[in-house]
């Protein structure tokens, strides 16, 4: 009997926790729903105060979803992980300033001023004076979404700052603020034991150990600027006590050019158009072409480097050369390899439209066989031609493969044989570098679901110690919003999501609209995804913010891509 009792109540138990679970989905779908609504409405007024009544909703549903890249957000402590991953993607220097300016591609470049790029996001930023920044958006809306999320995060944080040294609304403030503001302000460099005081003040400023603050402090700092945590800190701090105190609000503004040219694919044509003019300058346009997503490297690698540095790297695998390639001190032998990929048929195209994807074009009839990784390669009388792009961001993907894949000059079709994407994403069952292959993409807060038939298949892969995973994946609004009540939903239930990307259902809105819609590219063009995952968004200190692949994203980045060029070459 008792144990009857016990087993009804552990079924409610289970039910109820699955139901509380259930609804907390519920809740962060709404709340990404709401943000996604409000950033667009925001967007269409041309400005708004982050930390004032127009910012309310922002804040209001980042801090209700929570996500798992911003880790303590709505906790009284300071996320220090998480602010880590921000500033990365900001330019240096925002963290100064009171007002931030989204601008389209304006002409800055011929100005006097210096283009500022952040370490981890590709986009040019520019300092117009101390107290504004003005940020080029030119990758669409995904990147309008990346900047606010990670503004509002910070501006959150900011306050946190603000209210441990703020003792009252007159400005009087601890003495922990000031011995960090002597810190920050005095010119010459901080001695071992000044930074170890300052450390010790910021970190009962921010609620943290000092070991703590000391493990990630580093991080933060470059050659020109070791002690930059300590001024990100500071600057933080000041402009949210000035909001308070002085009134000062810091206003976040879309410029009129920006919101006029949005949606309107600009960059992306006059991308499209350069690489098909580059295509008819050498006689390509009419011969078959394989475009590939990936990066700069491994396409290019996959084919000339072994053959090529195999007596340099005797007894090695060829998995041990891709990751010496990889590596940031071989700039030499990269450029051995590039140098032979151009005698080879290889032509370069960096971006000059501000789409910021560097092109190659693979000419396979100028390839010497004998000295690629591909000596059996079956390319056929037609002699197909690769076309290699950089990643795409978000929604950028869409617009990018939508005007390459039309007409040239809108009357020579292109013989587009497959379309094939490997990049990066977040998996949900699994770690790091593990292999996804897709089935479906499913395009979070939307109805749009794309199935395909994926050339790419988990078997391909097998035999390699990596764990191979095949399945539906989610195509998010961005990595910043995800939190892991939703996408335990997705994973656990009828969706059996196997991971999470940025891209995926736009490349597929553009291909089945190119092939099935307006017939521009053969009906019955080939299409091959795999990702190789670069977090686990539900582990606990897996998430992007915990830090990069390093070398572990080697060897499925390459597995990849040589089973993509396996099956374009017609290696069995």
């Amino acid at each position: 009997m008792v144990f009857t009792i016990t087993k009804i109540l552990n079924t409610y138990r289970m039910k109820e926790t699955k139901h509380i679970s259930r609804s907390r989905a519920q809740e962060s779908s709404a709340a990404i729903e709401k943000m996604y609504i409000t950033m667009r409405h925001l967007f269409n007024r041309g400005f708004y105060k982050p930390m004032g009544v127009s910012g309310d909703s922002l804040r209001e549903s980042l801090l209700a979803l929570r996500p798992e890249i911003y880790g303590n957000i709505a906790e009284e402590k300071v996320e220090l992980n998480g602010l880590l991953y921000v500033i990365e993607r900001l330019p240096i220097g925002i963290e100064q300033c009171r007002f931030i300016n989204l601008t389209s591609d304006e002409g800055y470049s011929k100005s006097h001023f210096q283009p500022i790029v952040p370490p981890k996001r590709r986009r040019n930023c520019y300092r117009i004076d101390e107290e504004q920044m003005n940020v080029e958006i030119t990758r669409g809306r995904s990147d309008i979404y990346d900047i606010l999320t990670h503004l509002t995060f910070i501006f959150i944080e900011s306050h946190k700052i603000k209210n441990r040294v703020l003792i009252d609304d007159g400005g009087e403030v601890s003495r922990d603020w000031l011995k960090l503001e002597q810190a920050v302000t005095q010119t010459k460099k901080l001695t071992q034991i000044e930074k170890e005081k300052a450390i010790s003040h910021a970190a009962n400023i921010l609620a943290r150990t000092f070991e703590e603050v000391l493990d990630i402090y580093d991080a933060f700092g470059s050659e020109s600027a070791p002690d930059r945590f300590l001024h990100v800190i500071y600057w933080l701090g000041k402009l949210a006590i000035e909001e308070i105190v002085e009134n000062n609000k810091r206003t976040i503004t879309f410029s009129p050019v920006l919101r006029e040219r949005l949606g309107h694919h600009i960059h992306g044509e006059i991308w499209a158009t350069n690489i098909k003019e580059v295509l008819k300058a050498n006689s390509l346009l009419k011969r078959p072409i394989h475009v590939i997503s990936a990066n700069m490297h491994s396409v290019m690698n996959s084919i000339f480097a072994t053959p090529l540095l195999t007596s340099k790297f005797k007894g090695k695998t060829d998995f041990f050369i891709y990751e010496e390639l990889s590596n940031s001190g071989s700039k030499e032998i990269r450029s051995q390899v590039e140098e032979l990929a151009l005698k080879n048929g290889m032509i370069s195209l960096p971006d000059t439209s501000g789409t910021n994807i560097d092109v190659q074009i693979f000419d396979t009839a100028k390839i010497d066989w004998a000295k690629t990784a591909f000596s059996h390669a079956n390319v056929g009388e037609e002699k197909p031609v690769i076309i290699v792009m950089d990643y795409a961001f978000g929604e950028q993907a869409y617009e990018t493969i939508d005007e390459l894949l039309k007409p040239y000059k809108k009357e020579t079709l292109l013989n587009v044989k497959s379309v094939s994407i490997m990049g990066k994403a977040g998996i949900l069952e699994g770690g790091k570098g593990d292999i996804m292959i897709p089935s479906a993409h499913i395009n979070e807060g939307t109805a749009d679901n794309y199935f395909f038939e994926n050339e790419l298949t988990g078997a391909m892969f097998e035999g390699n110690d990596i764990d191979i995973y095949e399945g539906a994946m989610v195509t998010v609004l961005g990595t910043s919003l995800q939190n892991r009540d939703l996408l335990k939903f997705f994973h656990e239930s009828t969706w059996g999501v196997i991971g999470l990307e940025m891209e995926g259902s736009y490349y597929q809105k553009a291909i089945q609209s190119a092939s099935k819609i307006r017939k521009s590219v053969p009906q019955d063009i080939k299409v091959r995804y795999a990702y190789y995952a670069s977090d686990n968004p539900l582990e606990t200190g897996s998430t992007l913010a915990s830090g990069g692949l390093g070398t572990t994203g080697v060897k499925p980045t390459y597995l990849i891509t040589i089973k993509i060029l396996e099956q374009i070459f017609n290696i069995k």
